[in-house]
């Protein structure tokens, strides 16, 4: 099995973990389909849709992916004051580094880039707060 491949698997072990739609998961599985669950309002709060819809949010992951050697499983669209946030939720390159990743996940956090899309310069690596909702993922911090 090659790197890749190992990342993948702990990919869709991770969206299991999330509670994620059982087609989100499917799709990742057999196609390599990325979904972003976009936060619109309190009621709809992890609306899913297929990233490949927006060719903006699929340039920032492949230029994430290639230059960190990452595999992006999932994204969040949140709207705020401050910019449209699209945080990506990957698998890290370092395979030691994965159980504690899975640890984070099961206490509500997880590391990953926060592109804004507003304002690129605010764009950073950093911890958010997530929670499975809808099908999808809600950011909560």
């Amino acid at each position: 099995m090659t790197f890749k491949e190992k990342q993948k698997q702990e990919a869709i072990s991770r969206l299991k973990m999330l509670k994620v739609m059982p087609n989100v998961i499917k799709d990742f599985e057999k196609n390599g389909r990325v979904y972003y669950s976009e936060r619109q309002n309190k009621f709809f709060n992890a609306i899913l849709y297929w990233l490949d819809n927006n060719e903006k949010y699929v340039e920032i992951v492949k230029e994430k992916e290639r230059k960190h050697n990452i595999l992006v499983y999932h994204c969040q669209l949140t709207h705020t004051s401050f910019g449209d946030l699209l945080s990506l939720l990957y698998v890290s390159a370092d395979e030691d580094n994965w159980e504690y990743e899975r640890n984070d996940i099961k206490q509500g956090i997880t590391y990953c880039y926060v592109a804004n899309l507003d304002c690129e310069y605010d764009s950073d690596w950093g911890t958010i707060g997530i929670a499975p909702s809808q099908g999808g993922v809600l950011r909560t911090a």
